[in-house]
């Protein structure tokens, strides 16, 4: 029982690994994409809208499958799996939030650009000064739908020998033991009945969203207060 234990501690860990640092490195990746979608600079405009086209309609999977067995061929040496798992989620939401900061950006008046303009502002500090400020409280909705959606594909991580919970049923199957034990809650984390295994995955799942979703109406709440 040990043994389980410890794969389930595991799997949870590879799973908020995957969410936070991926989700750290996407909206980073985010916020600079979004910004060169709405940049005066064309040549900025043009690399952050083939970014954005190119890896958000191409399967996770297939982007996945790049970092997971080409990146370690092209930089030559071997990377571990969670790492590149982790970079290959980050890549690829970064193209939804880069989407949602620009429609953010979309939603604040043309001038007060122009006015940040006026007096002397350039176009970093026009970003972060004045649109982005304002930007981000109206995207929290939506930003939040794209980490519940990057907290969803953490799973497709399971296919590249990351442990996460998207995983952790098939690894339960080297501790399985015959028969049932006669205990629910043991054969459910033990993986005896799969089943019941795959509606604890189910309720840890809906358990993070939740929290996620609070933290957005505390974030929504703050932000209306300060306005």
């Amino acid at each position: 029982m040990s043994d389980v234990a410890t794969l389930w501690v595991q799997a949870i860990e590879g799973t908020l690994v995957l969410f936070f640092v991926g989700g750290i490195l996407a909206l980073v990746l985010g916020v600079i994409v979004g910004a060169m979608r709405v940049s005066p600079v064309p040549v900025a405009r043009a690399v952050g809208t083939v970014y954005v086209n190119w890896i958000r309609n191409t399967p996770l999977t297939l982007v996945m499958f790049f970092f997971a067995f080409c990146i370690p061929i092209l930089l030559g040496q071997r990377i571990s799996a969670i790492t590149l798992a982790t970079v290959a989620l980050g890549v690829y939401t970064a193209t939804y939030v880069a989407e949602t900061i620009r429609s953010g950006v979309n939603t604040v008046p043309v001038g007060q650009a122009e006015a940040a303009r006026a007096i002397g502002l350039n176009f970093g500090q026009v970003m972060s000064l004045v649109i982005f400020p304002q930007a981000f409280r109206s995207v929290v909705p939506p930003m939040m739908s794209v980490l519940i959606a990057l907290l969803k594909n953490t799973t497709v991580a399971a296919g590249f020998s990351v442990l996460n919970l998207g995983s952790v049923t098939a690894n339960l199957s080297e501790h399985r033991e015959a028969g049932g034990s006669g205990n629910i809650f043991l054969e459910m984390v033990t993986g005896e009945n799969q089943l019941l295994t795959l509606l604890l995955i189910a309720a840890i799942f809906v358990v993070l969203v939740l929290l996620l979703a609070w933290l957005q109406r505390v974030l929504e709440k703050k932000w209306r207060v300060e306005r």
